[in-house]
């Protein structure tokens, strides 16, 4: 695994952040310029290139991809999967993405001020498409097998985690490099403080992410891109890699009602069928990392669909998202990584801010602070606008 995100750019820094409950959310007074209500963002740091990709391949590379390919490089390192081998062996890759904002903004203002459309150049076409990750860890990484992006909201980083594990489980693929990433700019989220989707406790912005909690005023917006390398199990042992966990469930499912409209039901279905999946019960589950985004709507048909489920269980429940904002098309692979740091270190990281429980949450086995315990069997949700849902269920070896 690897990870590139506001609680850290190495898995030390964000396991110590995560057991410290540490936010990385902060204000961007770009943000506030350019006319958001909002300037809360997960302060995420940008990579520095030079040095480890030529200029020609830097060029093509969005930001999100930037974020991805720091990400991509590090899981290829702990999988112990060199230059070499992926010269000579096949291995996809899928990553969650669905937007790239930034670059076709760049492009259309180009086009706006000069009329013509040779100013564009090559660069920011690569960096606009939604497959801008694909196609540049392909490039990077010499991919010879399964290549392509999952657009499906923030279930994004979730579902291509689920595809992969699907497309080795059918024996189609031996190795899947996924993931999700998300750029953290101004124009990526212009049009969801539109919404009025966002927090504005501007005053406090490590407070401002609340999860479950009464007093939640909308999501934060943040970003990066987390990694994964995926394999098949026989394959893996021999080839001696260290095994950090198996994948062993996944669920999806859509609402089938309003564009933006949460459902309980949904939320539901995805989490029974990647349970029925991995052939656990509710009693199985030591760990929920849930999707709660900190919005009214949202935190409250989770914690129905929740209570369903675990109400009388012992599966401890947190969001990670009280300290690192809403990271959109990275968040479903970034809080697999999460879970995996807490089940390596035998932690659960507290949903910070938790301080008000209302109707919904309140019975709910919420960990408000680090709680120190063995992890074997973790469930992780993430839901998207459309009413895209994932859920995966990860245990340890």
């Amino acid at each position: 695994m690897g990870i590139w995100s506001c609680l850290g750019t190495t898995i030390d820094e964000v396991c110590k952040s995560l057991y410290e409950g540490k936010s990385g959310i902060g204000i961007d007074q770009d943000r506030i310029n350019y006319g958001y209500r909002s300037g809360l963002t997960g302060i995420v740091e940008r990579p520095q290139l030079k040095g480890l990709l030529d200029r020609r391949m830097r060029m093509g590379l969005s930001e999100e991809a930037e974020y991805a390919f720091m990400a991509s490089r590090d899981a290829f390192a702990m999988a112990g999967i060199d230059d070499a081998y992926l010269l000579s062996n096949e291995v996809g890759c899928i990553f969650g993405n669905d937007s790239s904002a930034k670059a076709v903004v760049e492009s259309a203002t180009i086009m706006a001020e000069k009329h013509d459309s040779a100013m564009i150049g090559s660069g920011l076409i690569f960096q606009g498409m939604n497959s801008t990750v694909n196609m540049n860890m392909n490039t990077i990484f010499h991919i010879k097998g399964v290549n392509f992006s999952v657009s499906s909201a923030c279930a994004s980083g979730s579902h291509s985690i689920g595809l992969a594990y699907l497309l080795i489980k059918h024996g189609m693929q031996d190795v899947v490099l996924c993931g999700g990433a998300q750029e953290v700019n101004k124009f990526a989220m212009s049009s969801f403080d539109a919404l009025n989707a966002f927090s504005v406790r501007m005053d406090d912005p490590a407070k401002s992410s609340r999860p479950f909690d009464r007093d939640r005023d909308g999501l934060v917006p943040s970003g990066g891109a987390a990694a994964l390398v995926v394999e098949e199990y026989e394959h893996a042992v021999a080839r001696g890699a260290n095994i950090l966990a198996e994948i062993c469930g996944y669920g999806f499912s859509s609402n089938g009602g309003g564009i933006s409209q949460p459902s309980d039901e949904g939320s539901y279905i995805a989490m029974t069928r990647a349970m029925d999946d991995a052939g656990v019960t509710a009693d199985d589950i030591d760990y929920v990392n849930a999707h709660a985004t900190s919005t009214q709507q949202g935190d409250m048909y989770e914690a129905i669909a929740l209570n369903r489920i675990f109400n009388g269980k012992r599966a401890l429940i947190s969001s990670t998202k009280s300290m690192t904002g809403h990271e959109c098309w990275m968040a479903g692979a970034s809080e697999i990584v999460y879970s995996l740091i807490m089940m390596q270190n035998s932690f659960v990281a507290p949903n910070i801010n938790f301080e008000t429980p209302d109707e919904h949450s309140a019975p709910l086995n919420i960990a408000a602070k680090t709680v120190e315990t063995e992890l074997r069997t973790v469930l992780s949700n993430s839901f998207g606008f459309g009413g895209t849902n994932s859920a995966l269920v990860i245990r340890k070896l």
